[in-house]
């Protein structure tokens, strides 16, 4: 059974084989990912993997509402939690997205539909065959970090739009020759 190149180790198999690419509709999963694709800026995302479940913990579950909600001192409390990444431009810009994410949802009835028309509804479906050719970024990640940006959002350049694509299966960048291709290439 042959996997994307970066699934090598866990917990990247794992997440690999039940999450990645996996088309997501769900608002709060949708927040958690754009949260968490934020806070990985710089940094591998096994790392940001293993401290999922802190996340979790520290950001209310992701839901939007009540991390819009944080105060100066919950984020402070925040820097002192060794179970996420204490950085306070990357922990201010999850509560700003928050709160930036309840004015899309006010515009646009959810985050799912708001971000999922940036490809026009349906996943792209790549056909890579070696990871060198997988793009940093593409026009839909582009044009999807300049929008988010003029609606107050954070850490939402074009590479991290992208990546956030790849993991809400907003478009398939498993390899052809990997075993989740087909199987997401099926889904919707």
């Amino acid at each position: 059974m042959r996997r994307c190149d970066w699934a090598t180790t866990e917990p990247n198999i794992s997440y690999h084989d039940e999450e990645w690419g996996v088309p997501q509709h769900d608002d709060r999963r949708l927040f958690e990912f754009l949260v968490l694709e934020g806070a990985q800026a710089g940094l591998s995302w096994e790392t940001i993997l293993k401290k999922r479940d802190s996340y979790r913990a520290a950001f209310s579950d992701f839901e939007p509402g009540a991390v819009a909600r944080f105060t100066a001192k919950r984020i402070e409390k925040l820097l002192a939690n060794p179970g996420i990444i204490r950085n306070r431009l990357k922990i201010e810009a999850a509560v700003q997205n928050a709160r930036s994410y309840l004015n899309v949802q006010a515009e646009f009835g959810s985050l799912d539909a708001y971000l999922w028309s940036f490809v026009g509804g349906h996943a792209i479906q790549n056909r890579w065959k070696d990871h060198h050719d997988l793009p940093a970024k593409t026009a839909e990640s582009e044009a999807m970090s300049r929008d988010l940006t003029r609606r107050g959002f954070k850490f939402v350049g074009p590479t991290i739009c992208y990546a956030l694509m790849q993991a809400v299966g907003m478009v398939n960048d498993h390899l052809t020759y990997c075993f989740r291709y087909e199987k997401i290439k099926k889904m919707r």
